[in-house]
């Protein structure tokens, strides 16, 4: 399957995340399926989409910290310095 057959369902699965904010979720994993089948295929990944998959990523987190009530993620712990 060419390049541009990956980038067309990949804008459908956006433009329906768009029309659905329900099932954003589910869209998403469905164009982390389409990303996965273009590196097991052996292409390179367009930055484009290499920049999308990472978009996804930190919205997914970002909706899971809110759903949980946070703003940001948790502070690291800050390790004291050895006397």
């Amino acid at each position: 399957m060419a390049l541009e057959d990956f980038k067309a369902r990949i804008a459908l699965l956006l433009d329906e995340a768009a029309e659905r904010p329900e099932d954003t979720h589910a869209l998403q994993e469905q164009i982390r399926e389409q990303l996965a089948v273009l590196k097991a295929m052996g292409m390179p990944l367009p930055q484009d989409l290499v920049d999308l998959e990472q978009a996804l990523e930190e919205d997914f987190e970002e909706a899971v910290r809110r759903r949980r009530g946070l703003r940001q993620p948790p502070p690291s712990p800050i390790e004291a310095p050895d006397s």
